[in-house]
This record gives structure tokens, C-alpha cells and sequence, in this order.
């Protein structure tokens, strides 16, 4: 019965190949182990990964160039963490890891975690500058997310009580070390969003190893800082790397303390430059009105100096004016002579005016060509002539020519 039942040796490694190899969390795994033979041929490099106590050990094999992307080449007796997958070889019965990275074990796994992740978020845009959403500059109510008895509560409460009196701050505590921190974290963060009164928050931690500050390199708390809805500003005790939460807030600083300076302003500098303002305000308002009245001296003195100059341009004229009428008697008698000439002048005129004569009762007689007669001797009898009287004229015919001793005998 019992041979009816058996597996063949090929039934049985294919059977084992297929749980390995179809196991998904066997298909990338890290192993963490002390490198205790290597050999490096042209088909791969080949090595054997074992614990401290060399109580159990696992062949691994880095193939062909994927050698050139490891971050550490495995060399025995160091500590080294390896990525790879399980594969089973029937032939051997044996099975081995077929790595594809190897680090330094300790900080060179959370290194390579820690880049990889930040690359992912990177991404997507959690880090860009144009996310970043400016501080308010004269805030009111300020939410803390730290822990409640760490001595970077105190120095906040201090600094802003020194700096901005009159501001209400608001605790929301929180676990800030340890596997538990990032689940506190993100509780913290989200009681502020609900209570709604923070203008921004603050998240701070006092100064520590590399391993107590991993809660702030958690993808869990960087993306509940880049959900808020108010700006976030990180104060975490460390300057040696930047954690993916500085990273992801609005403004981050190196200490609590320089957080909480960040966020307000001081009031004494405020009052100091208040003071400054108001002292540069007088002295710009005194540099005014002395720009001001000399701009008027100046207007006052060209308003004279124009006054002096037409006063004396008038005086000229005046004096021009009393030469003119000092001159003017002798000026009026010449005058006077001229019109008495011109008088004389229009006299002579009007009596040798033609129709002068004519109203003295006197007539000018023109045959019918137009033309004057002076001798009537020129005349024949039977003539038509036409006489022109002052005020009109006649046409008459001659029917005798008289002499002037005729016409006196005919008279007496």
C-alpha cells in the first residue's frame, strides 16, 4: 500500500519546484545574510549566503551582466542583503536564490527603500514647487502634531508665546517614534483637518538617530501631509537628509524651534519696523514740505522777477510815451498847417468842379456828338445841341446865331 502511494523522485521535485516557484511572496524576497564563498565566472558570479552561526546556508547566483547594476559586489565575511527569487534544480535536488541586487546589509536596505519610494512619489508630483501653498503672514490659530511630552512642544509653545503674543495654538499629540508613529501620524494630522480651525499645522519632532526619525519616511504620513488642506510646515530634529516629509510640506526647517520662527512674524521686529516706517514717513514728509516751499521760494522769486521785468518794460514805454507827448506841440501846429492846406486844397477843388459851376446857374452845351461848344460860330443853323443844366439837361435846336453887339442892341 505504501508503494502504491509513493511519489517518484521527479513527481516529488516538481511538486517542491512548483510551491516555490509559483509562491508569489518567493518571487522577489530579500534575504539578509554573511557572504561565505564567492567565485565570479564569465557565465555569473556565484556565491553562498549564510547565518552568523552557520547553521544554515543558500546558494545564490547573480547571472551574466546583471552584475553591473549591483550596488555592492558580494565579498565573504561581509553582511549583505540580496533581492532576488527561488528556483529548484531537479537535477541537484538543491535550491538556489537567483539574485538581482545585493546591498550593504543595515542602512542599505532602508537606503535603497527609501530611493525608491521617493522616487515613486516624486513622480507623481507630491514634491513639485508648484504644489507648495504659501504661509499665512499673520496667522491666528496654529494646530502642533508632535508628541505631547517631548521637549519640541515646549520650545514651539515658547517660541511662539515670545515672538507672536495673542496666538492660540492647538495641540494634536501624537506618537512620533517608533513602528506605532505613522498610524499617530495620520490620526493627528486628519483631528486638525476635522476641527477646522488651524490657518496651518505644524509637524515637529525633537533631534534623534536615523532610525528614530523612519516614521517621517513613511508613505502613509507623506501622503496625509500632502492632503491637507491648509499648509503644512515640518520642524523635524535633523539635518543631515531631507525625510520625504520635509520633502512634501509647504516649508520645512531644520529644528521646532526654527518651525515656529518660520511661521510668525516677530512681533518686537514688527514694532521696530513700525517705528522705522513711521520715522522714514516724517522724513519723507519733512523732505516734501522742504521741496515744496523751495519749489515756492523759487515760484515767489521768478513771480517778482517777472513783476521787476514788465515794470521796467512798462517804464520804458511810458518814458517812450512822454518823449512822444513832449514832442507832440511842435508835432499838432504841423499838423495844423497841413490840414489848413488841405482845406484850401479841397476849396480849389470844388470851384473848378464842373457841377460847382453848373449850380451857380451856369450851362455847358455839347452838340450831339458829345462834344463841348465854345465858339458859336462853329454852329449852323437848324443845329440840335443838348445843354446841361445842375440838375438836368435839355436839347434845344438853333434857329439864329447872334453876335455880341447884335445881341446887346437887341437887348436895349
Amino acid at each position: 500500500m505504501l508503494a502504491n502511494n509513493a511519489f517518484s523522485v521527479v513527481e516529488l521535485t516538481d511538486y517542491i519546484k512548483d510551491l516555490l516557484e509559483e509562491d508569489e511572496y518567493l518571487q522577489q524576497i530579500w534575504v539578509i545574510g554573511e557572504v561565505t564563498s564567492a567565485r565570479d565566472y564569465q557565465s555569473g558570479l556565484f556565491f553562498t549566503l549564510g547565518d552568523r552561526h552557520k547553521n544554515a546556508s543558500i546558494r545564490c547566483v547573480v547571472w551574466g551582466k546583471l552584475r553591473t547594476k549591483l550596488v555592492q559586489m558580494p565579498t565573504q565575511g561581509e553582511q549583505v542583503v540580496v533581492l532576488g527569487s527561488l528556483r529548484l534544480y531537479p537535477k541537484r535536488g538543491e535550491y538556489q536564490l537567483n539574485a538581482v541586487q545585493v546591498l550593504p546589509a543595515g542602512e542599505g536596505l532602508q537606503a535603497l527603500q527609501y530611493k525608491q519610494l521617493r522616487s515613486r512619489l516624486e513622480s507623481e508630483g507630491l514634491f513639485d514647487l508648484e504644489q507648495k501653498r504659501s504661509l499665512p503672514s499673520h496667522p491666528q490659530i496654529i494646530a502642533v502634531v508632535t508628541s505631547p511630552t517631548a521637549a519640541a512642544w515646549g520650545d514651539i509653545q515658547r517660541t511662539l508665546k515670545q515672538r507672536y503674543p495673542g496666538l492660540q495654538v492647538l495641540l494634536s499629540g501624537a506618537i512620533v517614534q517608533g513602528d506605532l508613529a505613522p498610524v499617530s501620524i495620520v490620526k493627528a494630522l486628519k483631528r486638525v483637518e476635522r476641527d477646522d480651525r488651524a490657518e496651518l499645522i505644524i509637524v515637529a519632532r525633537g533631534g534623534g538617530a536615523t532610525e528614530d526619525l523612519s516614521c517621517f519616511n513613511d508613505e502613509r504620513v507623506v501622503r496625509a501631509i500632502a492632503e491637507c488642506d491648509r499648509p503644512v510646515v515640518t520642524g523635524i530634529g535633523h539635518q543631515r537628509d531631507e525625510s520625504l516629509a520635509d520633502l512634501v510640506a509647504d516649508f520645512s526647517a531644520h529644528t521646532p524651534t526654527a518651525a515656529a520662527e518660520a511661521v510668525v512674524p516677530d512681533a518686537r521686529q514688527l514694532q521696530e519696523d513700525l517705528y522705522r516706517c513711521k520715522i522714514g514717513l516724517l522724513e519723507s514728509v519733512r523732505e516734501r514740505w522742504g521741496i515744496e516751499q523751495k519749489q515756492q521760494q523759487q515760484r515767489r522769486e521768478a513771480f517778482l522777477t517777472a513783476i521787476e521785468e514788465r515794470f521796467a518794460e512798462e517804464g520804458d514805454r511810458l518814458q517812450q510815451l512822454k518823449q512822444y507827448l513832449s514832442n507832440f506841440p511842435d508835432r499838432a501846429l504841423a499838423l495844423q498847417q497841413i490840414f489848413s492846406h488841405q482845406k484850401l486844397l479841397k476849396e480849389k477843388l470844388s470851384a473848378l468842379n464842373p457841377q460847382a459851376v453848373l449850380d451857380r446857374g451856369y450851362a455847358v452845351i455839347r452838340n450831339s456828338a458829345g462834344a463841348i461848344i465854345r465858339n458859336p460860330w462853329d454852329l449852323d443853323g437848324e443845329t440840335e445841341l443838348i445843354v446841361q443844366l445842375a440838375t438836368g439837361q435839355l436839347n434845344v435846336k438853333v434857329t439864329e446865331i447872334l453876335k455880341v453887339d447884335d445881341k446887346k442892341a437887341s437887348d436895349e
